[in-house]
């Protein structure tokens, strides 16, 4: 794949310094403009009329041509999921010019992923010279025929297409440690990354809350790693049974593995499992302690998050575990690409480790950080010798050299991929935040748990994979780039489905289209139809790219409120109504802060071209809506480290989310309107600490209480003033959850506002939920709606 990758890259290159102008003139005019990602080339087809595909056209594969035919099959079902039509299935070579029908063809010279399609004369040709290409160019195909969410014969532009990807590399990683995802799950994630040209499952099947692949050399891997015990008031945790405390987890058998990598094979998904080591290693651990290097961890440490010092020794014993473990892994996955992990080892362990000191000596060091680029180099010599690349995350660029054939994937930005191409590694991007997709997609109260930073769709786009610092040489061992999915916070289908799409669009488009052929507003242009893909497939896609946000706050007179609307897009425009109807192409434009009486309703979309790009927000105001706020909307004091925390699930499965720093819990209502407020309610609630910060968690920010149970304090303008309110916080424990009403003294104007807690320590974390601002004579404040 490396030097294919680079012979590839080199071609495309070549072809779009040729041809960028001609797709410059074409790429947001032409009728294809609903097809992402973006394909190399479009063109008007040489005969112009357009081709319609009505119930019962037949697709024809070669005879003799299983892939081809498996293809054809393929297609036969999408079109049906998602349009209604029903296409017959033929061999042979298709009938003459003119007669409708879509034929599957092969064309030497085209290269593996590409291929060629036609549209015109009553047909749909597609050409290719490999099966990958057959089946993209069938992909295409398939977004020609679902540009609108309709059902039935559809019209097709008149074109022809020349395709071909710009990175060999185009993947999406899925963490299954954190959180289990049963087979089906997974299978279903890999049919969509198929449908947006994306090729590698990067699948992290191992880490410190969960070992998930079934190693038959070793049972107590998946009888003891696979399953924790989560935290009382986590969203994990569920009622006892039968006395014992219920437990989380699950694991992959290897004939369920095999199924899913045959399937995943099917739709050209080639999955690169990922075995971490040294480090993240406490569920591997506490299944064979005697691998270890130091005392064995503790058994809470599986259901904390963060980073811990557990890490495997140096000696015999464990290589020869880890050598079994990868002799089963690769039994299972045929692909070349083995994954190691090698982020985030602690070394102090080995500082104290009799045979970590004695390897130490015989390599000649001191530093402690020679010993895991030594295990690195014994681990890629194993794989090397089983014909196997080892990929491991930039760390293992640290302590020394590497095997010239070790593959490094970069998560600190892109100075790990430059550092890797510098010694002659190829490598891979991940880099955080901007590909890391547990990060929230906008500070919607509504958005999934996860980390706190927006990442936004437009974000993911504008990332560059070749900057111009980037030298043609370094260039050359870039195999691509991939999304990340850590788990850490997603525990659910849905919450996992809207945390990645529509992002895996934007990276698909960036790892696929020549950068001549990106632009963000052709895209947001073909997001409608894809949104509309999505709803038919059942993906249950985050709207929060192409959603309006209506935000109010109070205006001059008690019952007027000044109304904001922000939308992500950038372009086009947002068009609302304040009498209750549907905003159309023919609404008001927003332009800038209006005012409305109250009550009133605000109801507003976002519009490119006189197309509605997205949903209509709707939001009713009133005097007691307009001044609540939901933790996302809050400022957290101290923003290193934001987190998107769900509380304990409720009957209906979900919990509430509360944006907080669990290092420094503290929040501001920015520019509050405290004319005529005497009073404001404050819902919070009590989350389990479970995470490893540092040892001793020194850095958890406590704030000495006047009374036992702590108190809540509220200060003004800043957060080291005398507090304005103080109320008691009532007794409770993790997954509890309570209000607390405080008077204000009179205030008048516009200030900061700033909430802490104090406590005699950080477990359970106190979290708020939303800020409650009551004008004389409002109703008190239900704990049911959000902002």
């Amino acid at each position: 794949m490396a030097s294919a990758a680079r012979s590839a890259l080199a071609a495309v290159l070549t072809l779009l310094l040729a041809a960028a102008p001609a797709m410059a003139q074409t790429s947001a005019s032409t009728p294809l403009a609903k097809v992402i990602p973006a394909p190399l080339s479009v063109l008007p087809a040489a005969e112009q009329t357009p081709v319609t595909v009505t119930d019962g056209e037949t697709i024809f594969a070669p005879a003799g041509d299983p892939a081809a035919q498996a293809v054809a099959r393929h297609l036969s079902d999408l079109a049906l999921r998602t349009r209604g039509l029903t296409l017959r299935l033929a061999t042979g070579p298709g009938p003459a010019k003119g007669v409708p029908a879509i034929i599957l063809a092969r064309r030497g010279g085209l290269g593996e992923e590409a291929y060629a399609l036609d549209v015109q004369q009553g047909q749909a040709r597609i050409a290719a010279t490999g099966d990958a290409g057959l089946f993209y160019g069938a992909v295409t195909l398939w977004q020609l025929l679902t540009p609108d969410g309709g059902r039935g014969a559809v019209t097709l532009p008149a074109v022809h297409i020349d395709d071909r990807p710009q990175f060999a590399w185009r993947g999406l990683m899925l963490d299954s440690a954190r959180h289990f995802q049963p087979p089906a799950e997974v299978e279903r994630l890999i049919d969509w990354m198929s449908l947006h040209k994306l090729n590698v499952l990067h699948w992290h099947l191992v880490d410190d809350q969960g070992w998930r692949l079934q190693i038959r050399k070793y049972p107590q891997l998946t009888a003891v790693g696979a399953w924790r015990t989560p935290r009382p008031g986590s969203p994990d945790a569920r009622p006892p049974v039968k006395g014992r405390a219920a437990r989380y987890g699950g694991f992959y058998t290897q004939d369920q593995v095999r199924s899913i990598v045959a399937y995943a094979a099917a739709r050209h998904v080639a999955i690169v499992p990922e075995i971490e080591m040294p480090g993240h290693a406490v569920s591997a651990l506490l299944a064979y302690p005697k691998l270890g290097a130091g005392a064995p961890p503790p058994r809470v440490a599986q259901s904390e998050w963060g980073g811990f010092p557990y890490v495997y020794n140096v000696d015999d014993e464990a290589f020869g575990f880890l050598e079994d473990v990868l002799t089963e892994v690769m039994a299972l996955f045929p692909g070349r690409y083995i994954h190691v992990g090698g982020d985030e080892a602690a070394k102090e362990r080995w500082n104290g480790t009799p045979q970590a000191q004695a390897r130490l000596r015989a390599l000649g060091q001191s530093d402690a950080a020679a010993l895991q680029a030594d295990f690195t180099r014994r681990i890629a010599t194993f794989l090397d010798a089983h014909g196997r690349r080892l990929v491991g995350w930039d760390e293992v660029l640290q302590g020394g050299e590497l095997p010239a054939d070790a593959v490094v994937m970069s998560w600190h930005g892109i100075d790990g991929a430059l550092a890797a191409a510098a010694k002659g590694h190829d490598a891979i991007l991940a880099p955080a935040p901007v590909l890391y997709f547990d990060n929230r997609q906008s500070d919607d109260p509504n958005e999934p748990p996860g980390r706190g930073l927006p990442v936004t769709l437009r974000d993911v786009y504008a990332f560059n994979p070749l900057p111009a610092t980037l030298t043609p040489e370094a260039a050359s061992h870039l195999l691509g780039l991939q999304g990340n999915l850590w788990t850490e916070h997603i525990r659910t289908s849905g919450q996992l489905q809207a945390m990645a799409f529509p992002r895996v669009a934007a990276v698909a488009e960036v790892a696929w289209s020549a950068p001549a052929r990106r632009d963000w507003g052709d895209f947001v242009r073909r997001l409608p139809a894809q949104f509309a893909r999505y709803a038919a497939l059942g993906i249950d896609a985050d709207t929060a790219a192409v959603a309006v946000r209506v935000d109010a706050a109070p205006a001059h007179g008690a019952d007027e409120a000044t109304v904001g609307l922000t939308s992500q897009l950038g372009l086009g425009e947002v068009r609302y109504t304040t009498d209750g109807s549907e905003p159309g192409p023919a609404s008001a434009v927003y332009g800038e802060a209006f005012q409305v009486k109250l009550p009133a309703r605000v109801r507003a979309a976002a519009y490119l071209d006189s197309v509605r790009l997205g949903p209509i927000a709707d939001r009713r105001l009133d005097p007691t809506s307009i001044r609540r706020r939901a933790s996302q909307q809050l400022k957290l004091c101290n923003e290193r480290l934001m987190l998107n925390l769900e509380g304990a699930a409720s009957a209906d499965g979900r919990g509430r989310t509360y944006l907080v720093n669990p290092q420094d819990a503290c929040w501001i209502y920015a520019g509050a309107d405290l004319s005529g407020v005497e009073r404001l309610t404050v819902a919070l609630g009590r989350l389990p600490f479970n995470f490893g910060l540092d040892a001793g968690h020194n850095s958890v920010v406590v704030h000495p209480p006047r009374q036992p149970t702590g108190e809540l304090e509220v200060r003004q303008d800043n957060c080291l003033s005398d507090p304005i309110a103080v109320a008691a916080l009532p007794p409770g424990s993790a997954g509890g959850r309570s209000e607390l009403s405080l008077a204000l003294p009179p205030r008048s104007g516009r200030h900061d506002l700033c909430f802490t807690f104090t406590s005699t320590g950080f477990d359970p974390l106190l979290a708020i939920d939303w800020v409650q601002l009551a004008p004389p004579g409002s109703p008190a404040p239900s704990s049911a709606a959000r902002p």
